[in-house]
């Protein structure tokens, strides 16, 4: 039974369906999963039994429900991963540079330092998620399949260091687009853009959660 005192990544590991509710209230469920209900909804101003009521009251909407990663093979969940967080990314990571470089550059008198970090982090974010994802496909996910996984204790750790470096670079993106507000001005291109950096925080949260609270413990575990 969830209580104020279970942690963050308990509750969207046991309960799916409340990544949604945690997002809504900017509630940090990957990277800053281990803190309890009751610290991590203090910050964001409501109370732990709030967060469960709405969760619950998601629940008895959602139809169906999303699925629980905890109970899987761990190959099944390998290949989840694979096929809903990182190959999408192919196609996503080129095509969101794209868009930086063009709304940067052509709205860039309006705010010269903003625009400049802005493509300034979009790029070193690319810059880690790239190798991350090569290091996880070639080594780390190879000795979780091959049942090797409680031998990983480096490269999991390693991984771990990167998610938090990916965590705190999607927190300065959102504060150097105001919340992805977008100005009465933009045009297609900006509303564009702040639309697919905000769904790729929003994914990018719940792939290092399923990595980092379920996937690596287990596969320690298990290995």
């Amino acid at each position: 039974m969830l209580s104020p005192s279970s942690t963050v990544a308990m509750l969207a590991t046991e309960r799916p369906i409340a990544v949604r509710i945690l997002q809504r209230h900017g509630i940090d469920f990957c990277c800053g999963g281990h803190r309890s209900l009751a610290d991590a909804c203090a910050q964001s101003g409501i109370t732990a039994d709030l967060l469960l009521a709405e969760v619950t009251a998601e629940e008895q909407r959602a139809a169906p429900s999303p699925r629980r990663w905890d109970a899987a093979p761990l190959p099944e969940l390998v290949n989840y991963l694979l096929i809903q967080h990182h190959r999408p990314l192919d196609t996503e990571l080129p095509r969101l540079t794209g868009l930086v470089n063009k709304v940067c550059s052509v709205h860039r008198d309006l705010d010269p330092t903003g625009f400049d970090a802005i493509r300034s982090r979009w790029l070193a974010l690319r810059d880690d998620l790239v190798p991350h994802m090569e290091k996880e496909e070639q080594v780390l996910f190879p000795w979780i399949m091959a049942g090797k996984g409680g031998d990983a204790g480096g490269p999991i750790a390693t991984m771990e260091q990167e998610h938090v470096a990916v965590g705190g670079l999607l927190k300065e993106l959102r504060v150097l687009t105001n919340d992805y507000r977008v100005p009465e001005e933009a045009c297609g291109s900006w509303r564009a853009l702040w639309a697919g950096l905000e769904a790729l925080e929003a994914d990018l949260h719940t792939h290092i959660h399923l990595e980092n609270n379920v996937l690596f413990p287990r596969a320690l575990d298990e290995g």
